[in-house]
């Protein structure tokens, strides 16, 4: 099993930033990828980012230029740094952890951009 636990969101005001994070913690032996999804009510859960074992980054269009996925040295640890946030990025954002032969999301957590 794999625990994944995420950072809280919070309240933003447009052109605003945050930092999100997601721990995995369990057994972890072989990460694949790990990664930042988003969804809003009545949209299906989109990709925001990922990134692999090998460090490289996908990200999806809106947010290139704007957020940065990274890992933390022990490898088990995602970031998402999003800059200068706006209206459309409010969602509940979830982490993804993929394994050999497995996938794990975190609880999500609500990120919203109003002023």
């Amino acid at each position: 099993q794999v625990q994944l636990v995420e950072s809280e969101g919070g309240l933003v005001q447009p052109g605003g930033s945050l930092r999100l994070s997601c721990a995995a913690s369990g057994s972890i032996f072989s990460i694949v990828a790990m990664g930042w999804y988003r969804q809003v009510p009545g949209k299906q859960r989109e990709l925001v980012a990922t990134i692999s074992s090998g460090d490289s980054t996908n990200y999806e269009d809106s947010v290139k230029g704007r957020f940065t996925i990274s890992r933390g040295n022990a490898k088990n640890t995602v970031y998402l740094q999003m800059n200068s946030l706006k209206p459309e990025d409010t969602a509940v954002y979830y982490c993804k952890t993929t394994l050999r032969t497995s996938v794990y999301w975190g609880q999500g957590t609500q990120v919203t951009v109003s002023s």
